[in-house]
């Protein structure tokens, strides 16, 4: 498709593309926008002002499925619609965001970059959706949508299926981060081990400062003890409610893949059912107005912020718009390199810094492991004698305690030397950052204003503690004959409670030394990704504007005359659609 600036001739949407808008728009604004994008030439907010015109004009709201990597977060839609729809498997399976909406039979179709919708057989899914048959998304696939003839989707509802964030597949953790804002509910998927990580509380605090209605699940129920499982949801609880400043609700404790089989107890099942079935019966024509209000908001800010490009493109002259451009594109090239090469560096020293706080985790249980077990016998000698498994309960509850007090002052202790450790690794990329961050802000460009001024060492993780302590009650069973020699032979508890407490003692440092290791690997990530994306999205902004800026110069000072005064109108028009005074600066 041509690319030539609006003003001269060519530029903007062909008719033929206009001609694809949903012709009943439910809202003005929609409609308003729709034609902006077309004069403007902004292809992709018009396919996205499509879309969403779509939707809310047929009443539909997305409810997105979200969770770590392997939380079985398609197994669970398939049981929602009955269907084994959605694929699944052992390696990362969801490469595109893919939602399941109503249809009178099942059928699918695919859209693949700058393309029509293509219909599919729903059979051949994996092969657009799955990571090994779309790895990294290499077919560009834009969108996907499964027609399935659900009851529970005849209200309305669509499911989202998003790739699993925290997978070693970077581009599937950001594929689900940019759906955010489409977001009208959520459906979060949690775990065990651990029951929410970082990460994941990251992103339901994302969502839910657009969204209210957050429903909680914790699959895979059918294989965990009672113990581990109600352990779990009392963390996640605690965690969610934190990080939301509000309480969460029921977490519905399922299995997915029981349902689908047709097996196992119900457990929460019904109840999760109802809870959705109540969403759309009576949340859904208010999460269709809000997201109607989200999406004209942002797709009108998009707008704004490429025309203020445009117009800068436009006021300087050429030629330093050219000289600025190719500074910053060097700077960008210069940037990714040294991120490309620090990347194993830094990966190598990881190893070295996860060996160190190893180190201390063993000093740690050398100097506290002799004290807590003799805390443990003095404890055990002072319970009153009874029934030889009522001491034992009474026992395992003192091991946990002790367990407790000595692990939390060590993680205490533990903690900023774990903080300090990362910061020493950090230095060099701090350095290296900070140096073309420095050299960025030179071209004072709007879309740089973004980027923080400075990376600090100072900062620490970036990634939050998903830590929790385990009291391990699945080691607390006994068998028949071990109950027996407990009443037989009460003398053997502080043996048995003894190796227990050992256990304890592992597993909890093991934790705070697992929870260190993520904490760093995913706080250089996370630092990594947002400045690479951000650095592209930088030399995206300044090669539109640039080549417009000469497309128009080229025509003459009328021409750009011309184009400013259209580009001013135009935000004159994005204004009134956000409810601001026509001429307000951008």
């Amino acid at each position: 498709m041509s690319r030539a600036a609006p003003g001269v001739q060519g530029g903007g949407i062909p008719g033929t593309f206009l001609a694809r808008r949903v012709s009943s728009v439910a809202d003005p604004r929609l409609e308003e926008l729709s034609h902006l994008a077309g004069e403007i030439g902004a292809e992709e907010v018009f396919e996205e002002v499509e879309t969403l015109s779509e939707r809310v004009a047929e009443g539909q709201f997305y409810v997105a499925c979200v969770g770590q990597f392997k939380r079985g977060k398609s197994s669970l839609l398939n049981a929602l619609v009955g269907a084994p729809v959605l694929p699944v498997g052992v390696l990362p399976v969801t490469a595109a965001v893919t939602v399941l909406r109503y249809g009178d039979r099942l059928r699918a179709r695919v859209r693949l970059s700058a393309s029509d919708w293509k219909e599919i057989d729903p059979g051949e899914l994996p092969d657009y959706v799955a990571e090994s048959g779309n790895p990294g998304n290499e077919k560009g696939v834009s969108a996907v949508e499964v027609f399935v003839p659900s009851p529970l989707l005849a209200t309305g509802m669509c499911l989202v299926d998003t790739p699993g964030i925290g997978s070693v597949i970077v581009a599937n953790t950001a594929t689900t981060r940019s759906f955010v804002p489409h977001i009208d509910a959520a459906l979060v998927v949690i775990g065990a081990d651990p029951p929410i990580s970082g990460e994941e509380a990251a992103l339901v605090e994302e969502v839910a400062n657009s969204v209210h209605e957050i429903v909680v699940v914790l699959n895979k129920a059918d294989r965990l003890p009672d113990g581990e499982r109600d352990e779990a949801v009392r963390f996640a609880e605690r965690v969610l409610s934190k990080r939301l400043h509000r309480h969460i609700g029921k977490i519905y404790q399922v299995s997915a893949a029981e349902r689908l089989e047709g097996r196992g107890p119900e457990r929460d099942w019904t109840a999760l059912r109802s809870a959705l079935e109540s969403l759309a019966r009576d949340s859904g024509s208010s999460l269709v107005r809000k997201a109607t209000e989200r999406g004209v908001r942002r797709i009108a800010d998009r707008l704004l912020r490429a025309l203020e490009e445009r117009r800068m493109a436009l006021v300087r002259p050429v030629e330093e718009s050219k000289r600025r451009f190719e500074d910053l594109r060097r700077c960008v090239e210069e940037a990714e390199r040294s991120l490309n090469d620090l990347a194993p560096l830094l990966s190598g020293e990881q190893v070295q810094l996860y060996r160190k706080f190893e180190g201390l985790r063993e000093e740690f249980i050398t100097r506290a492991a002799p004290v807590a077990f003799q805390d443990l016998r003095s404890a055990i000698r002072e319970i009153e004698k009874g029934w030889g498994p009522s001491r034992r309960w009474e026992a395992i509850l003192i091991a946990q305690d002790i367990c407790r007090r000595h692990v939390k002052p060590w993680l205490e202790e533990a903690s900023p030397k774990g903080e300090e450790l990362y910061r020493q690794m950090a230095e060099r990329f701090v350095q290296i950052a900070n140096g073309f961050l420095e050299r960025l802000s030179l071209f004072g460009e709007r879309s740089i204003s973004g980027l923080p001024g400075t990376v600090t060492p100072e900062s620490g993780f970036r990634a939050r503690s998903r830590l929790y302590f385990t009291d391990l009650f699945s080691h607390t069973t006994q068998s028949p004959v071990a109950w027996l020699i407990t009443v037989l032979f009460p003398g053997t508890i502080e043996r048995e409670v003894g190796k227990y407490l050992r256990e304890l003692f592992e597993a909890n440092s093991m934790r705070i030394l697992g929870d260190f290791d993520e904490r760093v690997l995913e706080s250089r990530r996370g630092l990594e990704h947002e400045i690479r994306t951000k650095l592209r999205d930088i030399s995206s902004f300044a090669l539109n504007a640039l080549e417009r800026a000469q497309a128009l110069h080229a025509a003459g000072a009328g021409a750009v005359q011309s184009e400013l005064s259209r580009i001013e109108g135009w935000i004159d028009r994005l204004q009134a659609i956000r409810g601001e005074p026509r001429g307000t600066s951008t």
